[in-house]
């Protein structure tokens, strides 16, 4: 049975680190499946106009499109050149559920996510989302700094 492990990309260095970490890890277990995971982080705490709510799904599409060109695609190339078994997607929604929800369908073993470098204001009030992911997941969840 292979090890599947998920690990949150944003397209920034802490994401890079993540990655790195979960190659690592990958090469340690052996027969292992490493699933990439962009969200674009959607609140239903932001008000919109009457016009954007019209654009907002072709927008959305656009968004994914540009996530996975940027992000999801070049990580995936440089995964299977590397020789790692990988998959990847981008979803669009709270990033704290949406990732541990890949990993209870997957049934992933573990979710790698690099520390948040949130701060200010909305961090205090709303949390970051690794904190989320880290009280709320279904499994085990490693923590990059």
């Amino acid at each position: 049975m292979s090890t599947k492990l998920i690990v949150g990309l944003d397209g920034s260095e802490s994401g890079e680190r993540a990655l790195t970490y979960a190659k690592h890890l990958s090469k340690l277990i052996g027969d292992c499946q490493i699933e990439l995971v962009y969200v674009i982080e959607w609140s239903p705490y932001s008000f919109q106009t009457a016009e954007e709510n019209a654009m907002r799904h072709k927008r959305r599409e656009q968004e994914i499109k540009l996530a996975s060109e940027r992000v999801i695609t070049p990580a995936l190339e440089v995964m299977k050149t590397e020789g790692f078994a990988a998959g990847g997607r981008v979803l669009h929604g709270d990033a704290a559920e949406l990732l541990n929800s890949v990993a209870i369908k997957e049934k992933a073993q573990q979710i790698i996510v690099a520390r948040s470098t949130e701060s200010g204001l909305a961090a205090k009030l709303f949390g970051s989302v690794t904190a989320k992911l880290v009280m709320s997941a279904s499994v085990p969840v490693t923590v990059v700094n």
